[in-house]
């Protein structure tokens, strides 16, 4: 049985002008699919990629891919894991999570604990399940490294923070201000480095003695690069995960052998949980975490779906401290 909805589409690439609040036709679930009344979805800096057109995607098409609301419908194929009335949430799916309900894949969608409400799940989902798959699989931390971790105020560096401080690792996060400084200490971090007024190589090699990082998690992009390559120690591990001040190009591998050996990756969260299986194991570490309460979730914006430009804007111009949650009861 199908239903209107208010969801947010765009017709073309451009800036936040581009989104507009429209009706949209939620029909039955396919067979591999669950129909869910969202209470709340999330917002992150991908979304913006997609609404600028960095990262391409046939028009006109939503935005957002996290969320959380009780399932409605089931598909015949997805009732193996899911029935009517489940609280569940989801960090990895088609766009379109700015909607007051939609279908998604049942592979993407993870069973929500009682513990955890709907904001809460749409706020950490995808920047949770982000920092599950950089520290637990991309460079699985052990425990008693010191490692450097860009935008660390942000909704998923205070994620990191939190993580890094429950699995016994210094985390040394970079902010802009000394706000954010503040809140990303106050969340875990071991050290914090003022990117506006400090020398980012510097700092590290004063913090680590002159023995620099094994790791760095680099959700910033083109102007963190080459810092965050000074920053490795030989054979160290550049994860460039982001582009928050636009994409990493005209990389000359040289750079890796001349700086140490380095080694580079570019992950994605996609390709960490690509089954339903892989997916729900990296939500349940996470949940475990937040419900243990080593892992706060920290909402400081909250907006209606109407605001969704105002959200965006808000987010480029790093404005924002922790998540930001669209409000869909």
């Amino acid at each position: 049985m199908s239903q209107v909805v208010k969801a947010i589409r765009i017709e073309q690439n451009g800036g936040p002008e581009v989104l507009k609040l429209v009706d949209v036709e939620v029909s039955a679930p396919a067979d591999n699919e669950v129909t869910i009344q969202q209470h709340a979805a999330g917002l992150n800096f991908i979304d913006i990629y997609f609404r600028e057109g960095l990262y391409k995607q046939p028009l006109p098409h939503g935005l957002g891919a996290e969320g959380a609301g009780v399932v409605t419908a089931v598909g015949k194929l997805a009732k193996k894991r899911f029935k009517v009335g489940d609280r569940v949430a989801y960090g990895q799916s088609p766009l379109g999570g700015y909607a007051q309900a939609r279908n998604v894949p049942a592979a993407q969608v993870v069973h929500l604990p009682k513990g955890i409400s709907f904001e809460e799940a749409a706020a950490i989902m995808l920047k949770g399940l982000t920092v599950q798959y950089l520290f637990r699989q991309t460079y699985r931390l052990q425990g008693g490294e010191t490692i450097l971790f860009h935008a660390a105020a942000g909704g998923v560096g205070l994620i990191a923070c939190q993580w890094a401080k429950a699995l016994g690792v210094k985390l040394i996060g970079t902010v802009s201000s000394p706000e954010k400084a503040v809140i990303a200490k106050a969340n875990g971090a071991w050290q914090v480095i003022d990117y506006s007024k400090e020398n980012v190589v510097e700092r590290v090699m004063e913090l680590t003695k002159g023995k620099k990082v094994p790791v760095v998690y680099d959700g910033v992009g083109k102007d963190t690069w080459l810092a965050s390559l000074d920053c490795l120690q030989p054979r160290g591990l550049m994860v460039s995960y982001g582009n928050a001040s636009g994409p990493v190009d005209g990389v000359n591998l040289g750079i890796l052998a001349t700086k140490g050996s380095l080694y580079v990756t570019r992950p994605t969260l996609g390709t960490h949980v690509n089954t339903a299986e892989k997916m729900q194991a990296a939500a349940d570490e996470l949940f475990d975490l937040v419900l243990k309460k080593k892992i706060k979730v920290r909402i400081d914006q909250r907006y209606p779906l109407a605001q969704a430009a105002d959200a965006q804007i808000a987010l480029a111009a790093r404005k924002t401290t922790g998540a930001t949650v669209f409000t869909l009861d």
